[in-house]
């Protein structure tokens, strides 16, 4: 793999994994576009646990307040804190369970198709921008509940098809039940902890079963994108949550309308 390969990919998994837009997307298209090869598994877990190492240390306060609301539940305690804690254990069953189904068969090779990233990026930018203008109210994070939690969860497993985009769809499902911008975001990136934590560890797996060849990435090349990745991911992270609250999911729609007519073109063109 060249050094231009594995750079582009850092930085397309640090810039767009908590953007509304579809990292695994972006992921799969210069690989489709450019004929490059498929990065192997040490680059998915590398550049996986750079981004999951962003959101924890922007999180921080957030990661602490969760531990200890753990602890709280354990000693039945119902607080602020547990609340969160349980909010976001109810959020992640429904993806870890569809995305074990659709590796253990198979089926997620089926998904990654240009023309369904192309139907996706399209449809999911749209209900992103409705579910934003057509938002009743903007409560925080605490006020989420139970019910809320689980629809949050059953949104995020819709990301397992390519180009929905895991933080959209979860974000579009946080303005639904009434949460602000910043609320939806907040929480949409608390819930990729687990689901990016457990990507990483199935690659992980994968990388400790495949076979080494001539064009395997080395050590050194996971180090590089794991730093890329982190860096870029904890400056998006920063720069969105200071500015969605004021410019809304607007330009991401538009992006995405962009991105998908461009990809509809690319594909009826060759």
């Amino acid at each position: 793999m060249s050094w231009l390969h594995l750079i582009v990919l850092a930085l397309i998994q640090g810039l767009t994994e908590f953007l509304p837009i579809s990292s695994s997307a972006h992921l799969i298209l210069p690989a489709q576009l450019l004929g490059w090869p498929d990065q192997g598994p040490l680059i998915d877990v590398m550049a996986h646990f750079g981004s999951l190492f962003a959101v924890l240390l922007y999180f921080r306060k957030d990661v602490a307040d969760i531990l200890r609301g753990s602890l709280d539940l354990l000693q039945r305690k119902l607080n602020t804190n547990s609340a969160l804690a349980l909010n976001l254990i109810i959020s992640t069953p429904p993806a870890l369970f569809l995305g074990f189904l659709l590796a253990s068969q198979g089926w997620d090779d089926l998904l990654r198709s240009p023309l369904i990233i192309a139907f996706t990026t399209i449809v999911f930018g749209v209900l992103l921008w409705l579910s934003d203008v057509k938002a009743k109210s903007d409560k925080p994070v605490k006020a989420l509940s139970w019910g809320g939690a689980v629809t949050m969860g059953l949104a995020q497993s819709l990301a397992l098809i390519p180009g929905t985009s895991r933080s959209g769809i979860t974000m579009t499902a946080g303005r639904v039940l009434g949460l602000s911008r910043e609320a939806a975001a907040r929480f949409s990136m608390l819930m990729s902890l687990p689901i990016i934590g457990a990507g990483g560890l199935y690659a992980m797996l994968k990388l400790m079963g495949a076979e080494k060849t001539a064009h395997s990435a080395t050590l050194m090349n996971g180090l590089v994108v794991a730093g890329l990745s982190f860096v870029t991911a904890y400056a998006c992270i920063a720069l969105f949550m200071k500015w969605v609250g004021r410019i809304g999911f607007f330009p991401f729609m538009i992006y995405r309308l962009l991105l998908g007519a461009g990809l509809l073109i690319w594909i009826f063109a060759t």
